[in-house]
């Protein structure tokens, strides 16, 4: 596993929570945001002069009735690092979050303008050698269900996609995890995987499920491209 992700010891119990409707975080990956809203520019100064942590967590149900209060949110999450950072004149800012570890949500603390929480660490298992996403058999599965996906869309597959993409197999099914147009509940099941091997064949079982729902003869993802 790599450094970023095994020391747990060195991670809070308690997070600052950022939740979004229609984003889904997983280790290594970056992750731009503009931060406006007043209670974030608290949890973003907050985050600043401390750890530089934020645990992002999707929204669920009808949150838009008690957005601005606190709306449901699913009890998995993933902590990032703020990497990047810009303070714009009026109080926005702009900044990268780099993913590092999954949790779950144990209980909210009250006292600040944003949401905070107890969280326990998940477990990030890394591939074991050998095993079924060391470079064999998932691995090539993986590449090509995500390029019969991709044809699906109204543009080019790049032909240098695989090199441009991360070689790590644990970094692989993450940036695509996050990057595929996938549901964001679809994409929650795949953090919610207790390690790399799990997160691959999920990963793997969405894409085959999305290709046999449009049929190997569908002409694109219904009008948008399945590739952020």
């Amino acid at each position: 596993m790599s450094e970023e992700t095994s020391n747990v010891e060195e991670l809070p119990d308690v997070v600052a929570l950022f939740p979004l409707p229609n984003v889904v975080l997983f280790p290594h990956v970056d992750l731009p945001l503009h931060i406006f809203e007043p209670r974030y520019r608290d949890m973003v100064r907050d985050a600043m002069a401390g750890d530089r942590l934020i645990g992002m967590v999707l929204l669920r149900g009808d949150w838009r009735k008690d957005y601005n209060g606190s709306p449901a949110i699913f009890r998995v999450g993933c902590v990032g690092r703020i990497e990047q950072f810009e303070l714009l004149p009026d109080g926005r800012s702009n900044l990268v979050l780099h993913g590092l570890r999954s949790f779950d949500v144990v209980e909210e603390l009250p006292g600040r303008s944003y949401r905070r929480a107890r969280v326990r660490w998940r477990d990030e298992r890394p591939a074991a050698a050998g095993g079924a996403a060391a470079g064999t058999g998932s691995e090539r599965r993986l590449r090509a269900v995500v390029t019969r996906l991709l044809e699906r869309g109204d543009r080019p597959v790049p032909g240098d996609l695989w090199e441009r993409l991360p070689a790590e197999i644990e970094k692989l099914v993450n940036v695509l995890g996050f990057s595929l147009d996938l549901g964001e509940v679809e994409k929650l099941s795949l953090l919610e995987c207790a390690g790399t091997e799990l997160r691959l064949e999920r990963l793997i079982e969405i894409i085959e499920f999305r290709l046999a729902e449009r049929g190997m003869g569908a002409a694109g993802a219904r009008g948008h491209e399945p590739w952020h």
